[in-house]
């Protein structure tokens, strides 16, 4: 595995990818978008390949005729299932930042989506939240591995696929362990 330094950098706008032999089922072959990262706080995210397969408009009645309708909803991680987050990002090409609004309300999602058609708008439901110290050392673990955030990886179809394509992209090395079956029966 690659050396992850003593002191874990500031992850917020980075992604997480699962090592392939974490087998936590929160967390097995996902990639998770931190919003938040502090020494003091933890860290919270949301995994972001693990579509449910439904939009908001199908999810909820008050979505169904709004400009939130087609957008897609994930299972954003173990903790408030039961709660709605909805983010926002977009890619700035010439710059190469990342804008990221996470948590933000469906009225200021629907002005964003007006205002930057190239936006990138997802509900989740769920977070994932690491508390004090609990982050950086599942990192020095390797449990993580920590990659910048790629605007093309994310203009992807956010599906299952996501978590292989990320891994081989900066850990080659891995392709055995990554194109692994769940069941080894079925080899």
């Amino acid at each position: 595995m690659r050396d992850q330094s003593d002191k874990t950098e500031n992850l917020s706008g980075s992604l997480l990818i699962s090592h392939p032999g974490l087998l936590d089922p929160n967390f097995k072959k996902t990639v998770v978008l931190i919003s938040a990262h502090s020494d003091d706080e933890g860290a919270l995210g949301v995994v972001i390949n693990r579509p449910i397969g439904k939009s908001l408009g199908e999810m909820k009645a008050e979505f169904a005729y709004s400009p939130l309708s087609e957008v897609p909803v994930f299972n954003g991680g173990p903790v408030s299932r039961q709660n709605l987050i909805l983010a926002a990002w977009k890619w700035v090409e010439e710059t190469g930042i990342f804008k990221l609004y996470f948590g933000i309300s469906a009225d200021k999602a629907q002005i964003m989506m007006a205002n930057e058609p190239d936006l990138v708008v997802r509900g989740f439901l769920g977070y994932a939240g690491w508390t004090r110290g609990q982050i950086e050392s599942e990192v020095k673990q390797d449990a993580w591995v920590v990659s910048p955030i790629d605007g093309q990886v994310l203009d992807s179809s956010m599906g299952k696929e996501l978590w292989k394509n990320i891994l081989l992209k900066i850990l080659p090395e891995m392709k055995f362990l990554a194109e692994a079956p769940d069941d080894p029966s079925v080899n």
